[in-house]
């Protein structure tokens, strides 16, 4: 990267609060989590926060505001140019860092910041209590944010697959059954992957859990690990029930210099690039793989001349299992590899969309104490929007590059079959999951299944099915490509049964 070095954008300043008060009505909210973040922050930039020109604001869930920038801005005693409260995205606080990193490189910017919070810990503690929390009055009449069950087909609402937790097993049964494993293998892959997740937690001063857990007590169903959504069970899942917010400056790397912010201290912040796959999941060409991820990461791949290895830090996304599994096959790295400096989603915690500032702070942190290059990979939705972007001890690759990784995953691309509400006929299961209830019992199957005219729909398979429903959950061998029949019955639903 040949920028000078006004033009070399550089983390300068990072802050992290996680806060459990035992008494939930003294707990702090989102907007004072973002500022005490954004304060902590600043004082590792050595001040530079009050010439903060941008500032971006990771979308919130678990409280609105009326103008949170506004008010964010006016309790730091900030007057940023340029002032973005973004959309819903695991990916967005990756994609914030990468877009602040680029306008520092083009001149565009000096310092900007980039901060998130979320205190759905509190939140709930209250309704449960029908207690009213002492916060800035909630905003009835902000504006709605979009979440991802908005874009969902009307086939997903009725089978009631409209979210996450829905939808990904639909990836992991895919994937699994493309690269040869069984369920049971498959399985133990990520039990392993979430114990060495729950490991970083464990070394992590901010992590909401920090036990330390090996792959039988994550992929064991107990009472209080049940399945949640089949293969997953309950601590393969992301947490949001947590308080925690995190704040990221940057700036030039002359301009850090001018603060005397030390150089140890500075961590730069080099290439990355973004895909995104159609928002409705229906309307994609197959589950076992991820045109988006795999552009993506292949475009990171590049960066580092096919050597994964490379990166001696990384950070994969991790609200799902499927995720890291496909994540780390494109990045051509072994089952043994550490996917972590934060903890994943399920025992760092899980701020919904501020997961992954909490990641930038851990690699920045991870990066000063002595790995050379670290790779921070964010996705958001249902396997939708993925971003990357590399950190390091030195500049490596270009801010400003966009990798077009997004022309590349358009290219990969193959034909949609399109998708039968009320289908009637022979039909053969593309992919599968199995919706729990509360007690970890089964509601039913869903299948996404493929009619013999080449449409695809979405039927559910009811428990009292048994034999049906017991081929879904073996331990033995995926049902995929099992030939049945698919019905639309009385209520409109389409229903699967297997021949024979």
């Amino acid at each position: 990267m040949s920028l000078s070095p006004d033009r070399i954008p550089v983390i300068a300043g990072i802050g992290e609060i996680t806060d459990r008060p035992k008494d939930f009505m003294q707990a702090l909210e989102p907007l004072a989590l973002m500022a005490g973040a954004a304060r902590r922050a600043d004082t590792e930039s050595h001040g530079l926060l009050r010439e903060a020109d941008s500032l971006d604001i990771i979308a919130l869930v678990s409280w609105r505001y009326e103008d949170v920038a506004a008010q964010l801005s006016e309790r730091l005693g900030i007057s940023p140019r340029r002032a973005v409260y973004g959309t819903v995205g695991g990916e967005s606080p990756v994609r914030f860092l990468h877009e602040a990193a680029r306008r520092i490189a083009a001149g565009e910017s000096s310092v900007g910041l980039i901060v998130g919070a979320e205190a759905q810990y509190a939140v709930n503690h209250a309704k449960r209590a029908n207690a009213m929390l002492p916060w800035t009055p909630y905003a009835v009449g902000a504006p709605k944010m979009k979440r991802a069950a908005d874009y969902v087909h009307p086939l997903g609402h009725k089978l009631g697959v409209a979210w996450p937790i829905s939808v990904y097993p639909f990836y992991d049964a895919a994937t699994a059954h493309a690269w040869g494993q069984t369920p049971a293998e498959a399985q133990a892959e990520s039990a392993l992957l979430w114990s060495r997740y729950a490991a970083a937690a464990s070394r992590n001063l901010y992590a909401w859990l920090k036990a330390p857990l090996a792959p039988v007590d994550i992929a064991t169903v107990t009472p209080d690990n049940r399945i949640i959504g089949w293969p997953y069970t309950k601590r393969m899942v992301a947490n949001p029930n947590v308080n925690q917010g995190a704040a990221i400056i940057v700036t030039s790397l002359a301009k850090a210099r001018a603060a005397g912010i030390p150089e140890h201290q500075l961590v730069f912040i080099g290439a990355g690039a973004s895909a995104s796959e159609p928002r409705d999941w229906l309307a994609r060409d197959a589950y076992h793989i991820n045109h988006a991820q795999d552009a993506v990461l292949a475009h990171m791949l590049r960066q580092v001349d096919g050597d994964g290895a490379r990166f001696a830090a990384l950070e994969l996304y991790s609200c799902f299992p499927a995720v890291p599994k496909m994540a780390r096959r494109n990045l051509q790295l072994p089952a043994s590899v550490e996917p972590s400096v934060t903890g994943g989603l399920s025992f760092f915690g899980g701020p919904l969309n501020v997961y992954m500032s909490h990641a930038a702070c851990a690699m920045t942190r991870a990066i000063r104490d002595g790995a050379n290059l670290g790779l921070l990979y964010g996705q958001g939705e249902f396997v939708t929007k993925h971003h990357a972007l590399i950190l390091g001890r030195e500049p490596h690759g270009d801010p400003l590059e966009d990798g077009h990784a997004q022309q590349e995953a358009d290219g990969r691309r193959g034909p949609v079959p399109p998708t039968e509400e009320t289908p009637e006929g022979d039909a053969s299961i593309e992919t599968f999951t199995v919706p729990h209830d509360a007690a970890g019992q089964p509601i039913q199957g869903v299948v996404i299944a493929r009619l013999s005219n080449g449409a695809r729909t979405l039927a559910r398979v009811p428990v009292a099915h048994a034999g049906d429903l017991a081929l879904l959950m073996s331990p033995d061998a995926y049902p995929i490509g099992l030939r049945g029949r698919v019905h639309t019955a009385a209520d409109g639903i389409p229903e699967w049964r297997s021949i024979g």
